[in-house]
């Protein structure tokens, strides 16, 4: 993402306000590729104009954004910057943060700091996508080890042999088949319960 050619999707309810910003986004080198008025229907347009990032300038974030900035972040995550222009209290802040929001500036937008919010946003977004992806690599992985395991117990009660025999006996059989071998323990515990 080169962060002077971005495309934005602006979201600011009072027109004068939005195109003031408008041009100060485009002097800085970036791109507006549309502007709207509320979050209503915002999963839609970020899916439909696949915005690099979504810059929003309200008041504060009533329920209905929260859950249409939740909604994109479950279904199209993007870096989001959320301009309040009035007092945030710390609740207000947490749920914006927890419905994806990457950076939220409670003092309303300045200029002239456009651009470190927006690298400091995008910094941010990508930092929490590595590590959930990095946990989801986890996750499977455990579930892959416990998978592993339990078809080991499975094969040694049903062959009367020991763990590395039947960790043997796995290992094999995805060689043999070229598969991995979560894969090959998640068919052997099916074959075995089926068995029994």
């Amino acid at each position: 993402m080169t962060q002077s050619s971005l495309d934005i999707l602006l979201i600011d309810d009072e027109p004068q306000r939005a195109e003031a910003l408008i041009g100060t986004l485009r002097t800085q080198g970036y791109r507006v590729i549309e502007h709207l008025c509320s979050t209503e229907g915002l999963s839609g347009h970020v899916d439909r104009i696949r915005p690099d990032i979504i810059l929003i300038d309200m008041d504060n974030p009533d329920r209905d954004t929260l859950e249409s900035m939740s909604a994109v972040h479950r279904d199209h995550p993007r870096p989001v910057v959320f301009f309040a222009e009035a007092e945030s209290d710390s609740q207000t802040i947490k749920a914006a943060i927890q419905a994806g929001v990457s950076a939220y500036i409670a003092d309303g937008l300045k200029p002239d700091r456009i651009r470190p919010i927006i690298d400091s946003a995008i910094a941010q977004f990508e930092t929490y996508h590595s590590l959930r992806r990095e946990l989801e690599q986890t996750r499977t992985e455990l579930a892959g080890r416990k998978q592993i395991d339990r078809a080991k117990a499975l094969l040694m009660k049903h062959q009367s042999c020991d763990e590395d025999q039947a960790y043997r006996t796995l290992r094999k059989l995805a060689m043999d088949r070229n598969q991995k071998l979560g894969v090959v323990a998640a068919d052997v515990i099916k074959v075995l319960e089926a068995l029994a």
